[in-house]
């Protein structure tokens, strides 16, 4: 939300409040990145499935990497009021967490340009886990995903932006 004078308004409504792209043209270009994260929790008999390469549709990592990539390229496209935007960077890493039975996605995005890349950030790892839920479907309907958030954010006018990890979730990620 953003300051006009002394009311608050949100930043995607135009002055009569319907939904309108933010004008981003007057900003200057920066570089700017993203970092999120997510989980796919499985069952004991698909994480088996994966660890043992025996997953019905081929290697879901190798392919959730691919649609997690090509999902941030995306993201304005399943976003109504996200700007397309010329990425520089997208890395999507996958890795099996036995502690956690689960599926760790982060997301890595940079962009040289007038809007962040938290959206591409987040659009990549949802995309990612779902490919690798879609893969293992047959092994176990009931995965779960969690955790799905942004990390970390640089660039443009309101800097950087850190998530406060505490013990917990730096043990949890690992």
């Amino acid at each position: 939300m953003k300051e006009r004078g002394r009311e608050t308004r949100l930043t995607h409504l135009d002055d009569a409040g319907r939904p309108s792209m933010v004008d981003v043209g007057e900003k200057p270009e920066t570089e700017r990145e993203a970092v999120a994260e997510g989980w796919l929790i499985l069952g004991p008999g698909s994480l088996e499935a994966l660890i043992a390469g025996r997953t019905p549709k081929g290697d879901p990592l190798m392919v959730a990497q691919i649609a997690g990539i090509q999902a941030a390229k995306q993201t304005a496209s399943l976003i109504p009021l996200c700007h397309v935007l010329p990425l520089s960077r997208v890395d999507v890493r996958l890795e099996v967490v036995e502690s956690r039975t689960a599926v760790h996605a982060l997301a890595e995005v940079r962009v040289v340009g007038r809007t962040g890349v938290e959206m591409e950030a987040l659009t990549a790892v949802t995309v990612a886990l779902l490919t690798v839920y879609d893969m293992l479907k047959a092994v176990d309907r009931g995965m779960h995903l969690e955790g799905i958030r942004l990390l970390r954010k640089s660039g443009g006018r309101s800097g950087t932006y850190t998530v406060d990890l505490n013990e917990t979730d730096i043990n949890d990620a690992k």
